[in-house]
């Protein structure tokens, strides 16, 4: 990739790549072994993310190109990033759980607007849509279990009376 329209073409895809992305996460993948690596991008591509190994210079014209310049303090050292398709927290949590399990995967930090370390990890650990959704049900069937049960307690009380 040393000719100047290689790189041109590289960055113009990595700002297309900013732009469209509903979230990026940037990761130091320094010691990850080359099955660790594949097992990564694996379960990233299944999930629909592009998954990219680019030049830190690369990276960073391309974010300050795309309006993603907050990201450009991250671009140092060994540099992947991964950018989520549809689903918003699939990046981040298979990442943050990659990284738990495979302690040598480091997350810099992520853009959903903007996201530090501590921001990506956060995501990455909540549970799936469909538990959330379970836990919010639960929380509206609690009360009515509650009324229903003193209700039923009246009735019995009454009826001993």
């Amino acid at each position: 990739m040393g000719s100047l329209e290689g790189k041109k073409v590289v960055v113009a895809e990595l700002v297309e790549k900013f732009q469209s992305s509903k979230t990026v996460v940037v990761v130091n993948y320094r010691g990850l072994t080359v099955a660790q690596a594949t097992k990564l991008r694996k379960q990233l591509r299944e999930a629909g993310v592009d998954y990219r190994v680019v030049k830190n210079t690369l990276l960073t014209i391309a974010a300050k190109e795309a309006g993603a310049e907050a990201l450009a303090p991250l671009f140092k050292d060994v540099t992947a990033i991964a950018f989520g398709g549809e689903d918003l927290i699939a990046p981040a949590q298979i990442i943050a759980k990659f990284s738990k399990d495979n302690k040598v995967l480091e997350i810099k930090g992520g853009l959903l607007e903007y996201l530090d370390q501590g921001g990506v990890i956060a995501l990455g650990e909540l549970p799936p849509k469909e538990v959330l959704l379970a836990q919010v049900a639960s929380c509206f069937q609690a009360p009515i279990q509650r009324l229903a049960y003193v209700l039923e307690e009246v009735r019995k009380s009454q009826e001993t009376a």
